[in-house]
């Protein structure tokens, strides 16, 4: 793979090139391949470094080595690049993208999604201390449920888990089990929160329509634009694990220590059946559906999509 202008600089306060950024790639390539195997990505380009804005090419570019046809949730259809091998992760480096942002489904069965993400998100006051707090209360439900689990800081603040599942439900039925998931975390945790308008988030927010359909989380390995790799961590370590510990230079030694921590998460599925449980039993307390993203069709029970405080009580009535 040729890597052009190997000694542009992406980070500008750390001096940080596109030629270590691709490097970093080629050392954990077989860990950052797992996270985005046959599913669409959407490439996020930094091409001016991060001191600017990235901008989202979703549509695959006409060189990319491989594509899949998808259905965007607008209907409209569209061919996304589809990563199959270490190349592909390289591919991406050399097209400037640092975090890789895939979709939650196989590129040979898109529309039945296979890992359920849960997605912990700190809100203004709130910081890695606490998503940590939360993360312990998720890592208790999921051993509840059975489910086998893969936590990982993002590279920012937050943390991420990953449950892979059996491809035998679709989009909505990924997203009401989140959300059954969220709504029980935020009943066990007071930091927890699944409030989808910002003015009324308090907490850590578990944002639940991360699993929607399109909808994307930066995979394993991935750089952020804070320097930071988003490193996975076992459960053990989730009371000393520091965010911050792991840079695009410090997190080689991490590798050389640990290895590949993911390397185990395609060796079960998991079903959703006692989380669709959860969702009938809310549904029977009368606790429906929640906000979509505002790009998205509405959907059948979901409440008024207008911020809170801007709502006329009136014209919903």
């Amino acid at each position: 793979m040729r890597i052009s202008s190997p000694d542009k600089i992406v980070f500008p306060e750390q001096g940080w090139t596109k030629l270590d950024v691709a490097e970093h790639f080629l050392m954990c390539g077989e860990g950052a391949l797992r996270g985005v195997y046959n599913r669409p990505v959407s490439l996020k380009r930094w091409t001016k470094g991060v001191g600017e804005d990235p901008f989202f090419v979703k549509r695959a570019p006409k060189n990319a080595r491989s594509t899949v046809d998808v259905r965007f949730p607008s209907a409209r259809p569209g061919r996304m690049f589809l990563p199959l091998d270490v190349g592909d992760v390289l591919w991406m480096a050399q097209m400037n993208c640092l975090d890789f942002n895939p979709w939650n489904a196989r590129g040979h069965d898109i529309d039945h999604p296979d890992e359920l993400r849960i997605d912990l998100d700190p809100t203004d006051g709130y910081d890695f201390e606490a998503a940590r707090d939360v993360a312990a209360a998720a890592n208790e439900l999921l051993t509840e449920l059975g489910y086998e689990s893969y936590p990982k800081t993002s590279g920012n603040r937050g943390i991420h888990i990953y449950v892979r599942v059996a491809p035998a439900w679709d989009y909505f039925q990924m997203r009401r089990a989140v959300l059954a998931f969220a709504r029980e975390l935020e009943r066990r945790h007071e930091f927890a929160t699944t409030a989808w308008w910002k003015e009324e988030r308090n907490g850590i927010f578990i944002d639940y329509n991360q699993v929607a359909r399109d909808r994307t989380v930066a995979s394993a390995y991935s750089i952020r634009h804070t320097g930071f790799v988003s490193t996975p961590f076992k459960w053990s370590e989730l009371a000393s694990i520091d965010h911050r510990a792991f840079d695009l230079m410090t997190f080689k030694d991490r590798w050389l220590d640990v290895g590949d921590l993911t390397a185990g998460i395609d060796g079960v599925a998991h079903r959703l059946d006692t989380l669709l449980d959860m969702v009938a039993a809310d549904e029977a307390d009368g606790i429906g559906d929640a906000p979509w993203p505002p790009h998205y069709p509405k959907m059948p029970g979901e409440p008024p999509r207008v911020q809170p405080s801007k709502m006329r009580k009136e014209n919903w009535n």
